[in-house]
């Protein structure tokens, strides 16, 4: 026992000694990393914006309506939040969240409310509980339960003939098996219409023609739902971990948008890809073994070939345990400026690439290098690490090493990502993460990240969760056609296909990757994390608007960041008449303006 002791401590020491050898004399970074108070969201923010906007009744300030932000600016619906129901109703389409009963709005808003779709005006109601508006929404009675697990759509009805998709068609929401942690929901009995029930039979979304108008009763919470995915924290509801389709929260995202497109005649929507493709594929690839670095050479200049940009996240490994060797020092920067030259993206992939890294203290924020000396003794104990310290000490030797560089993205080995991730992420200079898979967030589309992963602040991180990697069997070479079925049912509403491959080895992963770029490239857009996170950023912070002009329709879009690429769903029939800017490059497919770079506000004219 003493001479197994004696060797550990020996080869602990050893790290050490090595983790100073690998950049001799150098010592950083020199700045303190403030990790910031949450500022908490509020509702008020969101008050702005024209009628034509979706709007969002609050009838509780305390409810999950952060996680309809999160969602509707990820679809592309513009929408405002008032607690105002006079201000509501002079939308034409009104989502009231997240109940409707006599306990929350007055007689005087509930009769407003029961006439507004035989105007022609468009009602969601989430948790209809009372206030006399069955009769509207078409039900006879309520039954809460927890014990409901799934819904099912009708495809014969309008609203549910896109989701053609088994893995749309029958969409989990809640686990039984977690009791208290099960979510909730409210099944509607007697139902004149249903597009959707839960697995017990009760409705689970009613649909009403109401004169010119529409009503629909939601029983279930979109925006407590869509916190569970955004916040991985969905307790057993995927149907698998990745490489597969779990479109949950996307099903419910369209669902939304149809909704509104249907009630509002001049809806605008952001479309989620730019250009105007259907499909967004970011490559990635993450160097966390010795020969990876050398062989990541040969991917990069494939994609180069191709003319495009691939995300390498870097593990910076300067102390040798249980995991490898030393591969990151200073004979590195060869090969990491082949990257930079071949105009790939270097993102960080930690230090000690463990898989306790979810389980890390936060740290003190004054982690450096070379002191800061991370030692993976085994699969479950990891020493001296800290999340600041992984997140700190990694970028700052590959901006050494990489001089002029600054690294926007971030991934975590094994994706073991903690509830503290976004605001170190936030604190420590990183903008995107791509820390989770799709299928445990329960989209394939990119979402702003939650301070703590929580309901009540957000960060001003982006979140690119991984679609495919290339660990799972059987092995990546052999999955081309399943990844081409998934690109396909991604296509089909613009959502994004994160694609991880180890370079460990060429062979069979490489010969994927050409493969699945010769298949997509004509119909996806290609880039990497850096510039969808770009793109995504600045979209989320756009503000566009309708607003009748006689015969015509005024079009205003402000852009507070530039961006270019942005693609908008216009309303049917309509087409681009006039700009203001007579230099923006405009490109007009079927139904959508397609616009170059913007910045500031511009104004369109759209006429029929």
């Amino acid at each position: 026992m003493a001479i197994v002791a004696v060797t550990v401590a020996v080869y602990f020491l050893y790290g050490a000694l090595r983790a100073d050898a690998a950049f001799p004399g150098l010592s950083g970074p020199a700045t303190h990393s403030l990790v910031q108070a949450p500022v908490p969201a509020n509702w008020q923010d969101y008050d702005t914006g024209g009628s034509g906007r979706l709007a969002i009744l609050l009838t509780d300030p305390d409810s999950a309506w952060l996680g309809l932000v999160q969602g509707l600016k990820s679809i592309g619906v513009p929408f405002r939040i008032t607690r105002d129901w006079r201000q509501a109703l002079r939308h034409r389409v009104v989502l009231v969240y997240p109940t409707i009963s006599g306990k929350v709005l007055d007689g005087d808003a509930l009769k407003a409310l029961v006439d507004f779709p035989a105007s022609g005006g468009t009602l969601i109601g989430t948790h209809v509980e009372g206030g006399g508006l069955n009769l509207v929404f078409g039900f006879r009675d309520i039954q809460p339960s927890r014990e409901r697990r799934s819904m099912n759509f009708d495809t014969q009805q309008r609203l549910a003939q896109a989701f053609d998709d088994p893995h749309e068609r029958t969409i989990p929401y809640s686990n039984p098996a977690q009791g208290a942690l099960a979510m909730g929901s409210l099944g509607y009995i007697g139902a004149d219409g249903v597009l959707a029930r839960f697995d017990d039979g009760s409705a689970a979304i009613t649909a009403r023609q109401v004169g010119a108008g529409h009503a629909y009763a939601l029983g279930l919470d979109p925006g407590f739902l869509f916190l569970t995915g955004y916040n991985n924290r969905e307790q057993g509801v995927s149907r698998s971990y990745v490489n597969g389709y779990e479109p949950i929260i996307d099903v419910w995202l369209r669902l939304l948008k149809a909704m509104y497109r249907q009630g509002e005649p001049t809806a605008v929507t952001l479309d989620t890809v730019p250009q105007g493709k259907d499909l967004a594929v970011v490559l990635t690839h993450d160097i966390d073994y010795g020969s990876s670095l050398k062989n990541a050479a040969d991917y990069a200049r494939y994609e180069a070939s191709q003319g495009l940009r691939a995300t390498y996240f870097i593990q910076t490994k300067y102390v040798r345990d249980w995991n490898d060797d030393i591969f990151f020092d200073q004979s590195s920067q060869k090969s990491l400026q082949a990257l930079g030259d071949l105009h790939m993206e270097v993102g960080s992939h930690s230090v000690a690439h463990s898989r306790t890294f979810n389980r890390m203290s936060l740290g003190t924020g004054d982690e450096q290098y070379p002191g800061y000396h991370p030692f993976v003794r085994s699969k479950d104990v990891t020493e001296n690490a800290s999340i600041l310290g992984e997140l700190r000490v990694s970028r700052f030797l590959i901006e050494h090493l990489l001089p002029g560089q600054h690294l926007a993205s971030f991934r975590p080995g094994h994706l073991r990502s903690p509830y503290a991730l976004p605001q170190a992420l936030e604190a420590t200079g990183y903008r995107y993460s791509s820390s989770v898979t799709a299928n445990n967030s329960l989209t394939h589309l990119p979402f702003q990240l939650t301070y703590g992963r929580e309901a009540t602040a957000l960060s001003g991180v982006f979140e690119f969760p991984v679609t495919i990697e290339d660990e799972e069997e059987p092995r990546l070479g052999d999955r081309l056609q399943p990844a081409l079925a998934l690109a396909d049912q991604l296509s089909r509403y613009g959502g994004m296909m994160v694609v991880l491959i180890h370079p460990n080895i060429l062979d069979h992963k490489l010969d994927f990757e050409q493969r699945l770029v010769s298949a997509l490239r004509t119909r996806a857009w290609f880039g990497a994390l850096d510039q969808l996170g770009d793109f995504w950023s600045a979209r989320d912070r756009l503000a566009v608007d309708v607003a009748p002009e006689g015969t015509r329709l005024r079009l205003t879009v402000k852009a507070p960041s530039a961006l270019s690429g942005l693609s908008l769903q216009l309303p049917a029939g309509y087409h681009l008449a006039a700009t203001d800017r007579p230099e923006l490059e405009v490109s007009t497919p079927p139904g959508k303006l397609v616009l170059g770079r913007i910045e500031g506000s511009i104004s369109l004219t759209l006429e029929k």
